[in-house]
Formats: C-alpha cells, structure tokens, sequence
C-alpha cells in the first residue's frame, strides 16, 4: 500500500483488524520517550474503548479505511456460499476462525459468519461456536452498517436473512427425525 492510501482524517471510519470499526476523533501530536508522534486518535463505540495509533505504524498494524463496494459485495455473496465445516479439533478450528475475524478481512470474516451460522432447524450450536459467530456476525455487520449509514441492529439483521435464505438448501436431508 502508498502511504497516501493510509492518510485518514477526523471523522473516516477505519478498520482496526483487531477491533473492528471504529473511527477517527482526533489527529494528536505527543513527545513520547523523547520522540514526537504523530497519533490517530480512534472511538470504538460498541466496545467503550479509545485507542491511540502512531501514523507510522498504520500500515504494519494493517489499519484501512472501510472496504469498496466491490469487497462488501463479495463478502455478501460469501455469505449465500455452501458452509465449510472441517473436520479437525474445535479447537483448531476456533483458533483459525479467530485467526479470520482478526485479520480484519472482510470476505474472511464472511466465511466464519456463513460457516457457523445454523438455521433454526439444526442442532444447537456450542457456546463456544456462538460466541465465535457473534463476534465475527457482529464485526460484519459494524462495517455493513458503517458503509450504508445504518445501525448495526439493521445491518445484521440483513446478513441473517441473506443467510436464512440461502442455509436450508445445504442442510436439507440432514436433519434426523
């Protein structure tokens, strides 16, 4: 990435791989150790957290701006895909599915949603699994939210009916009576 691709300003919502959305409140300038610095200043609502980001680390952090509509269309039809359950230890897979909603990759967090998801139907899921699915639903939904201008209530509920929608035709004849 140019650096001119990393050049927020107050008021952009950003991704924080590890946090998710948030955005920018404030451009400071601060002497740490010595050194001056310049810092993004970021206000994650949800979470009641603000962060601090040096402007020279952005890039290594893996900090963006909001994904294209081209991205969030491709997440959308990640969505409507065939789930991917693998068959290893859960907890393998849980490590990889954080792994996934971490790297703050829109179509990969996609994939944890759509592959954990289970219409009313099927077996209940673990804790675990469902916690796992809300944290990479709801991270989905914060970016969808952010990019339409909507709530996160509204743009979740959207991701459950494209998911409600096109999750039965995978699990037909898998139920048991």
């Amino acid at each position: 990435m140019a650096s001119t691709a990393t050049a927020f300003s107050v008021g952009d919502y950003v991704v924080y791989p590890k946090h998710g959305v948030g955005r920018v409140v404030e451009l400071q300038s601060e002497e740490i150790a010595g050194m001056q610095l310049e810092l993004y200043v970021l206000r994650f609502e949800k979470e009641r957290m603000t962060l601090r980001v040096p402007v020279s680390k952005v890039e290594a952090i893996g900090m963006r701006k909001l994904s294209s509509d081209k991205t969030l269309k491709q997440a959308m039809e990640t969505l409507k895909g065939k789930p991917k359950i693998k068959r290893t230890m859960w907890s393998r897979r849980a490590q990889e599915y954080e792994a996934k909603i971490n790297s703050g990759d829109l179509v990969s967090i996609a994939e944890v949603t759509r592959d954990l998801f289970r219409p009313e139907d099927q077996p209940e899921q673990s804790y675990s699994e469902r916690q796992i699915f809300e944290a990479a639903s709801s991270r989905l939904a914060r970016e969808l939210a952010a990019m339409e201008d909507t709530d996160e209530a509204t743009a979740l509920e959207k991701i459950l009916q494209v998911l409600r929608e096109h999750a039965p035709k995978y699990y037909e004849g898998t139920q048991e009576a």
